[in-house]
């Protein structure tokens, strides 16, 4: 991965590259950004800068020995940490650890922008919560002992910190604070406020924002075959999420519109007939469609706030959507829209967390009723 690689961005790649070209990179730094921007991505380019044995002023060189073993996240002083979740029982440690790492890999090239939910796919992890064990801190420490076997940097890249144990989290404080020369801690977080107060405070921390509409739609404009009515569906649903973008362009169903405008009837009517019917259609879809849902729920009640503060300029919605925005918000409030967004954000997290489908549609629009209908 290069920085050339990554849409937009810019005013935080130049912060990475001018670290490196003024040899100031702190030693521990937390990457962090909402889940959807591209931390990940950076925290890989970034090491690849770091160890390029040809820099150019703005980017690896993507030639040499090392940017050749980064590509493809074999270069021996690039090491990784990561969740995982229960699968099958290997007892064969050197083999399981070998295959992990292989899939490992496999993920990174072929899902660029993936997330945890994709990671969890790739390797075939069961449907449990996805965490570091407290092992992993002895290993860090271990792998970190070693000296360098080619660059004069060792590189130890942490995704997703907040799935670490306590005691893991809490093993590796000495050497986050102290590592050995020319050692780099890439902690990539996507939840800086669930880490322990003393791994934050030995970081430098490097905020990660989502993609301006402009660059996520240049990137679909370049990597995509989309009408212009599509691209911005998809704007308007990814909301700077590039994963969740390049989803919804394999998706056939990428308008929720008409299903979002009868689920807000239904609630507001109080027909709970139709929503335990709805609820029973929700869970026969697949996964990718059931967040796209959430998402797209949340966006409407984001538009609609926007209706209700007059700020017109700024409004995504058109045609039959703003039409029905216009409805909508008449029955709405800054406190209803306030809570609704709170509990469609709390069922997208536990929909995320492999909860019953069902359980989570069906009870959110019971609480969706009651906040339309105090």
């Amino acid at each position: 991965m290069r920085f050339t690689d990554i849409p937009g961005l810019q005013e935080v790649k130049q912060k990475l590259v001018q670290s490196v070209q003024s040899n100031k990179m702190a030693h521990a730094q937390l990457i962090a950004g909402k889940e959807g921007a591209l931390n990940l991505p950076l925290a890989l380019a970034y090491a690849t800068y770091i160890q390029c044995q040809n820099r150019t002023p703005d980017d690896a060189c993507g030639v040499c020995a090392a940017c050749s073993k980064n590509q493809k996240y074999i270069h021996p002083d690039l090491h990784f940490v990561f969740p995982l979740s229960n699968i099958k029982n290997d007892k064969d440690v050197d083999r399981f650890k070998a295959e992990i790492t292989k899939s490992w890999r496999s993920f990174l090239i072929e899902q660029p922008f993936g997330k945890l939910d994709d990671w969890t796919n790739s390797y075939g992890g069961e449907n449990k919560q996805a965490l570091i064990s407290r092992e992993e801190s002895r290993t860090i420490i271990k792998t970190l002992s070693l000296k360098s076997f080619e660059s004069p940097y060792k590189i130890m890249v942490i995704w997703l910190p907040e799935y670490m144990h306590a005691s893991a989290a809490n093993g590796i404080l000495k050497i986050l604070e102290e590592p050995p020369e020319n050692t780099f801690f890439l902690l990539v977080t996507n939840a800086a406020d669930r880490l322990l107060p003393t791994i934050v405070s030995r970081t430098q921390r490097i905020q990660v924002p989502l993609l301006t509409d402009e660059d996520l739609d240049s990137y679909l404009q370049q990597h995509a075959s989309l009408s212009e009515t599509d691209r911005r569906n998809i704007l308007q649903l990814a909301d700077g999420d590039l994963n969740l973008a390049l989803r919804l362009t394999q998706s056939d169903d990428n308008i929720n519109q008409d299903l979002f405008a009868e689920w807000m009837r239904a609630c507001f009517k109080k027909s709970y007939a139709d929503l335990v019917r709805m609820a029973d259609d929700f869970h026969q879809m697949d996964k990718l469609n059931q967040h796209n849902l959430f998402y797209y729920s949340i966006g409407m009640m984001r538009e609609s706030l926007l209706y209700l503060a007059g700020s017109t300029s700024i409004n995504r919605t058109q045609g039959g959507e703003l039409k029905f925005i216009q409805d909508f918000s008449k029955v709405l409030n800054i406190l209803k829209i306030e809570k609704a967004n709170q509990l469609m954000s709390s069922a997208s997290y536990f929909l995320e967390r492999n909860g019953s489908a069902k359980m989570i549609f069906l009870n959110l629009s019971l609480q969706l009723s009651a906040v339309l209908n105090p």
